[in-house]
């Protein structure tokens, strides 16, 4: 596996303008109060890898299939705070020579990225879900709380887990009646996965769904690294189409400084974020989409697709069910804090 390892964020939080919510006495309105809308985040960056933080809508492509989307709002966000939920693996496979150490360094190193307006919570697992530590701005408890992990025993249900922890990032990052923003999950792991009921499609799909990005830190030895080894030990393959799907990205951690740059790399791009809306398609399921820059000399990354005629339950992101109205009375106060 050769290609690199990028990441990209998605979360959601921005005004409509009031054209989206009246129309002219002289020309029909666009669409109904009752349109649904759908927000996706995108980072941008140019062949050096470094952000691109001054571009305008109308330098953006979104399409669905291959009908082209009108944005219906936009919105750049740079250096804001993140919210992140850790998810450790504590089951038996990560006994395996220095994994769970590892593991734990990963955790230290992505803490001491985060600000004093940043929040994290901290999850492990093997068969079941353990939640740890509740989010919250206080680095020295989350590091502390490592301490309280499980010895790494049992079987491993990865994808379960992710769906769970996703499922309670979304549910977390929705106070005061705002949409959360730059809020994601962050797995370190081994990869292996032994006990899980879903698959790895079942998972992205979720997490997708609620616009909530999973990122992947894979500890493990220089020997077992998947862009070097051609039969890994875990579905290197899977793990990173997940990633990718909901927006995020996987990182290989086969030797000490990458856990660290892999931490640096998350927190840096979900601060540097562009926020795009548009109108929810009207025939409900899955749907995919691609968001481009006109420029082709610069990369973007975004969640690849989400659920049309889902629930009425606003949902982090602002998947399909929230009505424009609805849509712009979640958005005061204006961005801020998550």
């Amino acid at each position: 596996m050769t290609a690199p390892w990028l990441i990209i964020s998605a979360a959601a939080i921005l005004t409509l303008p009031s054209y989206a919510l009246s129309a002219s006495r002289q020309d029909p309105p666009k669409f109904r109060s009752s349109v649904d809308v759908v927000s996706v985040t995108a980072v941008v960056k140019d062949r050096k890898g470094k952000f691109i933080s001054d571009l305008k809508q109308e330098d953006f492509v979104v399409s669905e299939g291959t009908e082209q989307k009108r944005i219906l709002d936009f919105r750049a966000e740079t250096d804001g705070p993140v919210k992140l939920g850790l998810l450790v693996d504590a089951s038996g496979s990560m006994r395996v020579g220095q994994r769970a150490v590892d593991a734990l360094e990963a955790a230290r190193h992505l803490f001491s990225a985060l600000r004093p307006d940043d929040e994290a919570a901290l999850f492990s697992f093997d068969t079941r879900l353990d939640r740890v530590s509740p989010f919250t701005s206080d680095t020295a408890s989350l590091v502390a709380a490592l301490g309280r992990l499980n010895v790494p025993y049992g079987q491993t249900s990865l994808y379960d887990a992710i769906g769970e922890a996703a499922t309670f990032v979304a549910e977390q990052g929705s106070g005061e009646g705002r949409l959360p923003q730059r809020a994601a999950l962050v797995v370190i792991t081994d990869g292996i996965d032994t006990h899980s009921r879903s698959t790895t499609e079942q998972v992205a799909a979720i997490a997708s769904r609620i616009d909530v990005p999973v990122y992947i830190v894979a500890v493990m030895s220089p020997i077992d690294d998947p862009r070097t080894d051609e039969t890994p030990s875990f579905d290197a393959g899977g793990l990173q189409q997940l990633s990718r799907s909901t927006g995020g990205e996987m990182f290989i951690a086969s030797a000490p400084a990458h856990a660290s740059v892999a931490a640096r790399q998350i927190v840096g791009e979900l601060r540097h974020q562009y926020v795009l809306a548009f109108e929810a398609s009207p025939r409900p399921g899955w749907r995919g989409i691609s968001v481009q820059a006109r420029d082709k000399k610069h990369t973007v990354r975004a969640r690849t697709g989400y659920s049309a005629g889902g629930s009425s339950r606003p949902a982090p992101g602002n998947g399909p069910g929230v009505s424009i109205e609805s849509y712009a009375a979640l958005q005061a106060p204006a961005c801020g804090a998550l």
